[in-house]
């Protein structure tokens, strides 16, 4: 009997506004008179809603669980960011969406290799033995616990922060908290657990006849030791402007600011104290921003194809995460053939300037005017505000690349969301 291959394929893309959320039904021809659909689901977090939104990750969780009929067969967790994995546990607002998840007891959960609980904190590859959890445990825990400090710094110091200093301290602190009940959730949700690294094979295919997965990301430090850390800029891969710089000058303060002037203590004392606080909390600036580029260099790369087409789907994955794929691994030129036909492109980190390289980018051979039916579909799921900078031309979504996408590509994103439903659905007939 001939194996039964998907006929569509239908990607809904959730308002979850600075986060990701996708669900992916593939339709099969029927089986005994009834129609078959496997749901897949992709990521579920948010570290904000817009700011008119009355929904809320609830919402999100029960609207997702009213379009897969009440069962997801598979759940994908890209990687640990809030925004990526909160939905699937209850938050500090209160939501309850990681138990409505959990009600739809997916038959496997997939994550990246780093989630696996028997690694050892120091581990750089992955081990099928089931030995340090304590250990693995007691690494994470020491590892978030620099990304609450710096929550609790940003609320603790308010004011006294300067307005960008403060949202950047307590965005990329709120977004690296450990997210505990959301990581339980996720390892007792599923009847089974994977735990991938780049070319490992996937349960996803028995689940999904008819369609290949392919694992590009990410590599272990075993394969490519340059997955551990993360350059800030790249003329050649990353969306700046020409001529952009990381810091912009005419932002700049003066060393001796009217404002550090006081009338009852002396004025030097009072700079020095300033000037103290700002070099503290830079300091934990780079070890949160260190932390955030750790977590997303460990983001999955999925591509599915299947009907003659490709869907890629790379959570938040850094250039790093991309250079071994394209570059380094050795069938990074089979990677890159393969990768050129793509169809639907899921934008990296929310469209940030550094996680869709140029690279990847001129690869794309569907690239093209948005009204012909062959061209690459481009879907991101932010918010813009939220992270980043326009003045240090690191705002999120990059507006040099949401340009490129526009021009080329049949773009999307989910700002466009503004009422119920809660979701953009794109059908792609396979």
């Amino acid at each position: 009997m001939p194996t039964p291959k998907p006929t569509s394929l239908s990607i809904r893309s959730y308002q979850v506004g600075f986060g990701d959320s996708f669900l992916l039904t593939f339709h099969y021809p029927k089986v005994a008179g009834k129609p078959k659909a496997v749901h897949i689901l992709v990521d579920c977090g948010s570290t904000a809603m817009p700011a008119a939104a009355t929904h809320s990750l609830d919402d999100i969780a029960q609207q997702i669980a009213t379009d897969c009929g009440g069962k997801l067969d598979a759940v994908i967790a890209t990687h640990r960011h809030a925004d990526h994995i909160n939905g699937f546990g209850t938050n500090a607002a209160g939501d309850n969406s990681g138990d409505i998840l959990a009600k739809l007891k997916p038959a496997l959960v997939v994550q990246p290799w780093t989630e696996d609980p028997a690694l050892a904190p120091d581990a750089i590859k992955p081990t099928g033995k089931l030995k340090a959890l304590a250990a693995h445990t007691r690494g994470l825990q020491a590892m978030h616990a620099c990304a609450a400090l710096a929550a609790d710094e940003a609320a603790r110091l308010g004011s006294a922060l300067p307005e960008r200093t403060r949202k950047q301290l307590a965005f990329l602190g709120e977004t690296n908290l450990a997210n505990l009940s959301a990581v339980k959730n996720l390892m007792t949700m599923g009847k089974k657990n994977e735990y991938l690294s780049y070319g490992a094979k996937t349960g996803l295919t028995k689940l999904l006849p008819g369609v290949k997965i392919h694992v590009l990301g990410p590599p272990t430090p075993a394969d490519y030791s340059e997955i551990e850390k993360q350059r800030s800029k790249d003329k050649d891969e990353f969306w700046h402007l020409l001529g952009a710089t990381a810091q912009n000058p005419q932002t700049a303060r003066a060393p001796f600011d009217k404002k550090f002037a006081a009338k009852t203590r002396p004025a030097h004392a009072r700079w020095f104290a300033q000037r103290v606080t700002a070099a503290h909390i830079q300091q934990r600036l780079e070890i949160v921003r260190a932390l955030d580029d750790a977590l997303n260099n460990t983001s999955l790369i999925l591509l599915f194809e299947v009907g003659g087409k490709k869907f890629l789907f790379p959570g938040d994955a850094q250039i790093e995460n991309w250079n071994y794929a394209l570059k380094d691994a050795p069938e990074a030129a089979a990677n890159c053939k393969l990768l050129a036909a793509t169809d639907f492109y899921k934008v990296g980190h929310h469209g940030s300037l550094n996680a869709t390289p140029k690279t990847l980018w001129k690869l794309f051979a569907k690239k093209g005017a948005p009204t012909k039916k062959t061209t690459l579909t481009t879907v991101v799921s932010t918010m813009s505000g939220k992270h980043g900078s326009t003045s240090a031309n690191t705002e999120v979504p990059r507006a040099t690349l949401v340009a490129e996408l526009e021009k080329n590509s049949v773009f999307f994103t989910t700002q466009r969301i503004k009422k119920p439903p809660l979701f953009e659905k794109r059908d792609f007939p396979l």
